[in-house]
C-alpha cells in the first residue's frame, strides 16, 4: 500500500510540476517533426519484440516472466530509443518521449489507476453461485454499464465478483474470455465514456450521443450474439459439471456462513468517485479554456491537467476511505495495475514508429493498408472497418481510430452526416477489435491478470487470439453483412 502511495504522489508531484511555468522551454510551433514516410519497417521490430514476449515468455519461462516482465518492456524501449537517438537526433528523441508521455501514457495510466482503485473497493458479498443465468444476467449488466462507466470501470467493477461467484467450477476460462470480449470491449459502443477511440472523436467534433444512435444496433447485434452463445456453452459445461458431481457446492464451514449473508454492496462510497471520474473525464472533453503549458513543444492543456490532478485525487479519496477489510475480502491487489503500467510503457513507446508510418499514408512503408480504404475515391466501408479493427487488436486503438479519422477527411461535419457510414465503420472496428488479443484494450489484461492471480488458468496469448478468432471472427462477418456492404 504504502508503494502505490509513493506512486500516486509522483504522479501528482509531475502534475504539479508540467503546471509551473518554468517548464515551459519553447513554443510549440517549431516542435521537431517525425516523417514517417522516410522510416522502414524495420523500425517496428521493438514493437513486435514486445508483442512476442508477452506472447511467449508465459508459455516458455511463466517464473521468469512473473519477476521480470518490467525489464523485458524496457528492454525493448531501449532497442527502440538507442537506434532512434542516434538516427534522429537528441531533440527528436525528447520531443516523441515527452509527446507520447505527457498526452497519451501518463494521462491512460492515471486514469487506469483511479478506475481500478475506485472499482476495487466495491465489494459485491452474498453467496452468488456461478449458474448461467447468472453468469449471463452479470455479463449483460456490465454490457451495459460500460458505455457509462468506461470499460475499464465496468470490468474492474464486476469481474472479482464474477470470480468468486464460479471460484468452485471447473470450467472457468470461458467465463473470463467472454467477459472479455463483452464488458471489456463490446459494451463501451455507445458512449464517448465507453472507449478512447470514442472519447478521440468527440474531442474531434463527433456530437457526444452520436455512438449512441449509431453504434446502438451494431452493438446489440453483436452483444446478443456473444450472449446466446455463452449461455450455450456455459449451459453445456455446467450440466456437464452437475453430470459428473462436480457442480459448485456450498459445503464448507465458511460457505454455510456465505450462504447465510444476504446480497448486499460494502464500499459503497466507492459509486459516488465513481461518478467523479466520469465527471473529470466529461469535463476535460467539455471545457476549453484555451490555456496550456509547453514543456518541449509538447502543449498540455489545463483541462487534462485539471482531469489527471482530479483523478490522482479520487484514487486517494478511495484508499483513505475504503475499509481495507473490504479490499482484502475483494482479493484486491496492485500486482495487477503494476503490471499493466510497466508494460504499456513499453507498448506506448515502441508503438511510435508503427503509428508514424501509418500517419505518412500512402508514402509510408504502410501506403498499401491505407489505400485500401479508398475505392474509385470512394470510400470503402467493409476495408475501413477491418483495416481499423485489425491494426486496432495489436496497435492502441485509439490512435488507430485517429489515423483512420483522418484518411477518412477528419471533418466531424462530413464524417456524421453523408459519411456517417464511414465512421460507423471506424468506430465499430476500433471498439469491437479491441478484444481480438490482450493488448486490444487496456482492461483486456489487467481482467486477465486478475484472473490469474485469482488461480483461474487463462489463455497464453495465442490461446486467447484462437478463442477470439474462433469465435469473434464469424460475429464481425455478420456485421459486415448486415451494416458495411
Amino acid at each position: 500500500m504504502c508503494r502505490v502511495k509513493y506512486v500516486l504522489a509522483g504522479l501528482v508531484a509531475a502534475v504539479l510540476l508540467l503546471s509551473l511555468p518554468g517548464v515551459a522551454f519553447a513554443a510549440a510551433e517549431g516542435a521537431p517533426h517525425l516523417d514517417g514516410g522516410q522510416m522502414s519497417l524495420l523500425w517496428v521490430i521493438p514493437f513486435a519484440g514486445i508483442l512476442l514476449s508477452i506472447a511467449i515468455f508465459p508459455l516458455i519461462a511463466p517464473e521468469f516472466w512473473h519477476h521480470h516482465f518490467g525489464k523485458i518492456a524496457a528492454f525493448w524501449g531501449i532497442a527502440f530509443l538507442a537506434p532512434f537517438y542516434l538516427e534522429f537526433g537528441f531533440d527528436l528523441t525528447l520531443y516523441e518521449v515527452l509527446h507520447v508521455a505527457l498526452l497519451e501514457y501518463i494521462p491512460f495510466i492515471i486514469l487506469l489507476l483511479a478506475l481500478f482503485t475506485v472499482a476495487g473497493g466495491i465489494r459485491l458479498k452474498g453467496s452468488l453461485v456461478g449458474t448461467p443465468i447468472v453468469n449471463t444476467g452479470m455479463l449483460l449488466i456490465g454490457t451495459f454499464l460500460a458505455s457509462w462507466t468506461g470499460t475499464t470501470g465496468a470490468a474492474m467493477l464486476l469481474i472479482r465478483p464474477l470470480l468468486r461467484a464460479n471460484e468452485g467450477r471447473d470450467h472457468q476460462v470461458h467465463v473470463v474470455v467472454f467477459f472479455i470480449f463483452l464488458v471489456a470491449n463490446v459494451g463501451g459502443s455507445l458512449t464517448p465514456l465507453g472507449d478512447p477511440p470514442l472519447f478521440l472523436g468527440f474531442l474531434k467534433g463527433v456530437p457526444f450521443f452520436w455512438p449512441t444512435t449509431h453504434m446502438f444496433l451494431p452493438m446489440l447485434l453483436v452483444a446478443a450474439v456473444l450472449l446466446v452463445v455463452f449461455f450455450a456453452l456455459d449451459h453445456y459445461l455446467w450440466q456437464r459439471e452437475k453430470a459428473t458431481g462436480d457442480e459448485p457446492a456450498l459445503s464448507t464451514d465458511e460457505d454455510e456462513f456465505k450462504e447465510q449473508e444476504k446480497l448486499g454492496l460494502e464500499g459503497k462510497v466507492n459509486f459516488l468517485l465513481l461518478g467523479g471520474i466520469v465527471a473529470a473525464v466529461l469535463m476535460s472533453g467539455v471545457w476549453k479554456p484555451g490555456i496550456s503549458i509547453d514543456v518541449f513543444y509538447v502543449p498540455v492543456e489545463l483541462q487534462n491537467l485539471a482531469r489527471d490532478l482530479l483523478l490522482i485525487g479520487i484514487a486517494l479519496l478511495s484508499v483513505k476511505l475504503t475499509d481495507q477489510d473490504c479490499r482484502d475480502a475483494n482479493g484486491f491487489s496492485w500486482f495487477p495495475i503494476i503490471e499493466v503500467a510497466k508494460l504499456f510503457a513499453g507498448i506506448f513507446l515502441t508503438i511510435v514508429p508503427a503509428i508514424a508510418i501509418l500517419k505518412a499514408g500512402s508514402t509510408g512503408a504502410l501506403g498499401f493498408i491505407v489505400d485500401a480504404v479508398s475505392q474509385n475515391g470512394e470510400p470503402n466501408n467493409v476495408m475501413y472497418f477491418w483495416l481499423t479493427g485489425i491494426l486496432s487488436s495489436f496497435l492502441d486503438n485509439a490512435p488507430t481510430y485517429l489515423v483512420f479519422f483522418n484518411t477518412a477527411g477528419g471533418d466531424p461535419v462530413a464524417l456524421t452526416g453523408p459519411l456517417a457510414s464511414t465512421l460507423l465503420a471506424i468506430s465499430a472496428g476500433a471498439v469491437f477489435m479491441g478484444a481480438n488479443t490482450y493488448i486490444g484494450n487496456a482492461p483486456n489484461f489487467m481482467v486477465k491478470a486478475i484472473a490469474e492471480e485469482r488461480g483461474v488458468r487463462m489463455p497464453s496469448f495465442f490461446g486467447y487470439m484462437a478463442w477470439s478468432v474462433g469465435i469473434l471472427v464469424p460475429v464481425f462477418i455478420l456485421v459486415t453483412f448486415v451494416f458495411f456492404v
